[in-house]
């Protein structure tokens, strides 16, 4: 039975034998609160008088169908969540009543009450296939069509679709109804519904194609948190209008554009079209770093870019969402650096986003950007970092291959020719093709359609003088993955200058199979530090040689190019991981010059990288001094840090997730308690919860969780308490925190996953121990017990990695020998396996150090 299924067959026989002229959507959200009312009247056109197809529709009570006037028994034409059509005529009306079920797992419309008020919150989640949990639809991209939404609410709420919002219509008992204008011609996944007690505020854009509403909302606990940031929101909102507009020379093409900042989302975003929903935690209570305002600048323009590629322009098929996604991560970072305040974007992709790619494409799950969805299940598997962070890569190593203009001149034609359409990546390699002169067929097939990435490395010979006599770049790959690709690299050679490291010479140039030659840099001297890769054009992870290893040790902070410290911390972590580098040697680097990073992401994410290193990738044997280490050198640079600034929030918040010395707990303590001062350092809510968590993991929380709790009695202090509560290293709070996460299902979104997140902690062997087979037994069910989206999440982040062992992985090897689990659950154990082995791999190294 297919269920909630859908094939790429089953869905190409669809869109061939049907036109869908429009929906009709009546919902009622004054019915309960557990269930709403749907009537949806969909008309379309049929290929073939008295074909049969189906609609599909998921976890309704249906009342009633009627097709072309004639009424179908739901208990027999509804069924696996699909409702059978059957003698169809040329030109079809299909009306379904049913009653659907909020969500409370952020898939379909899901429903929030805030416990700060008791106020109701409701918004829809729709991609990949959940726009049939709250209207019938025909399920797949390409059926575009238009959309009239019918929304009846109490009278006093916000509701906000991809129209613009009418006036509500009274009906004289505390509710109204809404009746919105028709929509351009959209896929049913970027359709949406926003319902509730929103706080609103209106703005407008002004630009050369004319004036763009601006709508911005969010739970009315959080007004003081949008007040305060909504100038820094607009400023980004109008820059990407402005931008994007121009570079595409493509009108904005949906009327108004709303922002909704949303509880309990599961993503970071969503494009709906003139409606994007985003997480209410991109409005944060406590002071964050600048690297957090650069993601969600980042995040803004990602949504926006969508508007055109995605929404105006729409794939076929699931196999092309990697182009959406690939295509708005390159875009939103692309225009971060030439329309915001955040120029040096591209710095912080390289220390962050782009980690995140080389990670998932080095796992066993790892599968082409263009990856093969035969199906809506291989799609939940695929949509992952490869598809954003990896695409993204590859599409900036396309601009550098085509150059710019001619890329962006592609797009724009490629705009004109599909606007309101469906279209296939082979549309937009013609269009780039075109446009560049370039044949883009064998860049598409080695860099779209192969998995892995490549190693590039430097080989060179040099005479008595210290001068190369040659220079070559060897390409390599893994030999499960050994596609060897076409890349274009910069070559940059650093020299230390009174006092500083500094690019002494630059070439550009192309690498092609093996091993290329790079004969203009013969007779060159050889650098302090040689760099592959030099302005990150390419996708592909670089070694450094001995003699540029050891500069970057020595001293990375005197290198004064941001992106090129970003490619050197990158291929040290890489070194680390693939245990070419002794994790002790990574942690002492990372200690020796995080204190002069300037990149906030460089400051906010690298030192996660050297706590992974000193915690799972150091010898058992000498892990206790390492950590220690660790500890006292985050407290060093703690108080060094510029009072006030955000290296030195960064360095409490490591300093206090390393403590585990006495001396460390105690001024974790007293941050708290307010006996332990460090100048400029505001202790404020967020700071409060992460040393609250901190002395939680090392036994010592007391009554604090609850004491804080009662000063915070929000939905963020819940799930912070909840976090910490399953930080403690003991065996109740575990079991009783493994109940909430992966047992219920009535548990909050955002706190199971807060749970999640705290559970697996290094340190905490003994009480974990039981979790190898609890974490091995729940997969087997939990994508059908949790759903999609939590099952994944659970499956990710529990995974028993503190754990590591060989007896870690022959146990995790006998149950992939015998389970039926679904293949997205093995997937994660796969991946969980993967990395258990690249610590034991790392620790080996470590101890030959």
């Amino acid at each position: 039975m297919p269920g909630t299924n859908l094939t790429r067959d089953e869905a190409a026989t669809r869109a061939a034998l049907l036109d869908v002229t429009s929906y009709s959507i009546d919902l009622d959200l004054t019915t309960g609160e557990k269930t709403f009312a749907s009537t949806t009247t969909l008309s379309f056109t049929c290929s073939e008088p008295g074909a049969a197809t189906f609609a599909d529709l998921v976890d309704a009570t249906v009342h009633e169908i009627t097709l072309n006037g004639r009424s179908l028994d739901p208990a027999t034409a509804y069924a696996d969540s699909r409702i059978a059509l059957d003698d169809l005529a040329a030109e079809n009306t299909l009306v379904v009543r049913a009653d659907c079920t909020y969500s409370h797992t952020g898939e379909g419309l899901h429903r929030f009450v805030d416990p700060a008020d008791d106020r109701v919150y409701l918004y829809s989640q729709f991609e990949v296939p959940d726009a049939r949990r709250v209207y019938t639809t025909f399920e797949q991209p390409d059926l575009k069509s238009v959309f009239t939404f019918r929304v009846t609410a109490p009278q006093d709420w916000k509701v906000v679709s991809n129209s613009p919002t009418p006036e509500p219509q009274g009906l004289g008992d505390g509710r109204a109804v809404w009746e919105f204008e028709p929509t351009k011609p959209m896929s049913t996944y970027i359709t949406a519904l926003i319902a509730g007690e929103y706080h609103e505020v209106q703005d407008v854009y002004e630009g050369t194609h004319g004036t763009i509403p601006l709508g911005h909302y969010c739970r009315q606990s959080l007004v003081e948190y949008l007040e305060r940031d909504l100038e820094d929101v607009l400023t980004i909102t109008k820059q990407g209008f402005a931008f994007f507009e121009e570079a595409f020379d493509f009108p904005y093409p949906f009327g108004k554009y709303d922002q909704l900042y949303v509880p309990e989302y599961n993503m970071g975003a969503m494009e709906n079209a003139g409606a994007v929903t985003l997480r209410d935690e991109y409005l944060p209570r406590s002071r964050q770093p600048r690297s957090f305002y650069e993601f969600r600048c980042s995040v803004i323009l990602h949504e926006m870019a969508h508007m055109w590629f995605g929404d105006l322009v729409t794939m076929k098929w699931w196999d092309d969402l990697w182009l959406n996604e690939s295509f708005a991560e390159w875009a939103c970072y692309h225009a971060e650096v030439e329309a915001t305040e955040f120029t040096d974007s591209w710095t912080g992709f390289a220390n962050a986003r782009k980690q995140t790619g080389y990670r998932a494409d080095q796992l066993p799950s790892t599968h082409p950007i263009a990856a093969d969805n035969h199906d809506l299940q291989a799609v939940e598997v695929n949509f992952d970092m490869i598809t954003y962070a990896k695409g993204a890569s590859v599409l900036k190593q396309l601009v550098a291959w085509v150059g710019l203009d001619d890329f962006l001149g592609g797009l724009q034609q490629y705009f004109k020719d599909f606007a309101y359409g469906s279209s296939e990546f082979a549309d937009l390699l013609a269009a780039l093709e075109k446009s560049s002169g370039r044949e883009l067929a064998g860049w598409a097939k080695e860099w779209l359609q192969t998995a892995g990435v490549n190693t590039l490395s430097a080989e060179f010979d040099l005479d008595a003088e210290g001068r190369y006599t040659r220079l070559a770049v060897r390409q390599g790959a893994h030999p499960d993955w050994p596609q060897l690709r076409r890349h274009r690299i910069g070559i940059g050679l650093y020299n230390e200058v009174e006092g500083r490291l500094v690019r002494t010479r630059y070439v550009e140039t192309d690498v092609e199979g093996e091993l290329t030659e790079i004969s203009e840099l013969a007779g060159e001297a050889q650098p302090d530090l040689l760099l592959l890769n030099d302005a990150d054009l390419t996708y592909a992870k670089i070694r450094l040689d001995e003699r540029s290893l050891a500069t970057a040790i020595g001293g990375l902070s005197r290198l004064d190019d941001s992106l090129a410290r970003a490619l050197v911390w990158g291929a040290a972590w890489d070194m680390t991981r693939d245990a070419e580098m002794a994790a002790t040697d990574y942690v002492e680097l990372v200690l020796a010059n995080i204190g002069s990073e300037t990149d906030p992401w460089g400051v906010s994410r690298i030192p996660s990288t050297a706590a992974t290193a000193a915690s799972a990738y150091s010898a058992p044997a000498g892990r206790a001094v390492l950590l220690e280490r660790w500890e006292s050198g985050l407290r060093e640079l703690a108080l060094a840090a510029e009072p006030g600034s955000d290296q030195q929030l960064t360095f409490v918040r490591s300093y206090a997730a390393a403590a585990h010395g006495e001396r460390a707990l105690d001024e974790v303590a007293g941050l708290l308690d307010g006996t332990w001062e460090i100048e400029g350092l505001s202790v404020d809510q967020d700071l409060r919860w992460s040393l609250v968590t901190s002395l939680a993991a090392a036994g010592r929380s007391g009554s604090r969780i609850d004491d804080e709790l009662a000063g915070d009695a929000t939905i963020s202090g819940q799930e912070h308490a909840a976090a910490a509560r399953a930080a403690r290293p003991d065996a109740a709070a575990k079991a009783e925190a493994w109940e909430l996460a992966v047992e219920r299902t009535d548990v909050p979104n955002e706190t199971a996953r807060s749970i999640v997140f705290s559970f697996m902690r290094e340190g905490q062997e003994e009480v974990l121990a039981p979790y190898v087979d609890k974490y091995l037994e729940a997969a087997e069910t939990l994508w059908d017990h949790l759903g999609t989206h939590r099952a994944s999440t659970v499956l990710n982040y529990i995974f028993p990695s503190p754990l590591a062992s060989a007896e870690l992985v022959e146990k995790v090897d006998a149950w992939l020998a015998r389970t039926e689990a679904p293949a997205a659950a093995q997937r994660y154990v796969l991946e969980g396996r993967a990395d258990a082995l690249r610590a034991l791999a790392a620790q080996e190294r470590d101890a030959r150090r």
